[in-house]
């Protein structure tokens, strides 16, 4: 089965690269030094329903051949409802996206710098870390000079070295497997663990990775005898991302200290216990973790808006580029300068709550519909999965919301 996914690969690696951000090591860091294995179900329960979602993601892009947000422009036939999803999904998708890739390219310099330190320059009284800069410039490489094929080779590569980082470190922490697998399929709810479960499943289940997945998905394959590959491709990459995650939580829950600020404090708490070698191989995991999002990042937010605003959506075109290099640029400057856009990512936090039950559920009505996928729409139990998840997501977007604004309903 792995021989024939190699030969056959498609995007789903740079949808396990979009959701394995620093973001979610970080939380599931979180998660593993607050809960030790106890919260694993939730990583098991979120894994599932990003399958569930991406299946439906890349057999809309398949069938029809059109992207998530082309799809949402032509159907919703409401002028009102139309503008104000399109406003909505590119306040939450496009700007979000643009907050958060300086967390992204922040990871990826954490992961440098473990090895290579914290290296400045100062330039008319400014002082910025360079790494800053080596990373987006990497990203910013692979976007602007290859392709697809290229950037499915890069990412692919990154996602293995990230997957081998984490892996490897888990087992030097030698957990109890037993423990471990009582973790993963038995559900808990230790006291104050509320949050970190719904931050588990929000890291994992994102609205950019739908319109990623349904855009790229039809540059790999136009036929319906495709979509088996296409099942396989996602199956066997999400699930590889879940158990990325798992890795981190199960090597976090290790550490004997609660006093754990960031990811950073994950790779010096391992080094005195299982020597440097866990430093500089968890270094590498951040590394890839980083730079994976800080490229897919600036490019599912590329795919979103010339689709709301019906631009090309080809590599080459300047405004599909112009929307990447914005990104990418933005990101560089808040993370080399240690800017901190507070507001921007508490907006974008709050348009994301709104927008994912909304998504999940406009994906579910549109896979329920004939006149664009025929007989490869829903069936029954892929709409009962469907609407849990939105359900799901429906919990979420409150919990989200309360967060922002320092409610409390849980």
């Amino acid at each position: 089965m792995l021989k024939n996914w190699f030969k056959n690969i498609g995007p789903g690696p740079l949808v396990a690269a979009a959701f394995i951000g620093p973001g979610t090591v970080t939380v599931c860091t979180l998660a593993g030094v607050s809960f030790g294995f106890a919260l694993l179900w939730a990583m098991v329960v979120s894994t599932i329903a990003t399958i569930v979602l991406q299946e439906m993601a890349a057999r809309l892009g398949i069938i029809s051949q059109k992207g998530l947000a082309e799809i949402i422009r032509t159907e919703i036939k409401h002028p009102v409802i139309k503008i104000g999803t399109i406003i909505l999904i590119l306040s939450a998708i496009v700007i979000g996206n643009a907050a958060y890739e300086a967390g992204n390219i922040t990871g990826g310099v954490l992961g440098l710098e473990t090895i290579f330190g914290s290296p400045t320059i100062t330039f008319a009284n400014f002082s910025f870390n360079y790494l800053s800069v080596i990373v987006g410039g990497i990203a910013f490489g692979v976007l602007y000079y290859g392709n697809y094929k290229i950037l499915e080779k890069v990412l692919i590569g990154l996602v293995i070295l990230m997957s081998l980082a984490f892996l490897i470190t888990a087992v030097i922490t030698k957990p109890d497997v037993l423990q471990v697998l009582k973790g993963a399929f038995v559900p808990s709810f230790p006291k104050d663990s509320t949050l970190t479960i719904i931050a588990l499943i929000g890291t994992t289940v994102v609205p950019y990775n739908l319109f990623l997945h349904a855009s790229l998905v039809k540059e790999k394959w136009q036929h319906t005898s495709d979509l088996k590959l296409a099942r396989k491709d996602t199956f066997i990459a999400v699930a590889l991302g879940g158990m990325v995650s798992m890795c981190v939580i199960i090597s976090s829950a290790a550490i004997k200290t609660q006093d754990i600020a960031n990811t950073a404090d994950l790779a010096k708490g391992l080094e005195p216990l299982f020597g440097s070698l866990s430093t500089y191989v968890l270094s590498i995991g951040l590394f890839a973790a980083g730079i994976t999002s800080a490229i897919t990042a600036p490019l599912a937010a590329a795919y979103v808006t010339c689709g709301c605003l019906n631009w090309s959506s080809d590599f080459k075109s300047p405004k599909f580029r112009f929307v990447w290099m914005f990104m990418i640029l933005l990101g560089i400057v808040f993370s080399s300068l240690n800017i901190k856009p507070i507001d921007v990512i508490k907006f974008a936090q709050v348009a994301n709550g709104i927008l994912l039950p909304i998504i999940a559920g406009f994906l579910v009505w549109i896979m329920n519909k004939t006149s664009i996928l025929g007989t490869y729409k829903n069936n029954a139990w892929q709409n009962i999965f469907g609407l849990i998840i939105v359900l799901i997501s429906f919990l979420l977007s409150l919990t989200t919301l309360n967060k922002v604004f320092g409610l409390t309903l849980f």
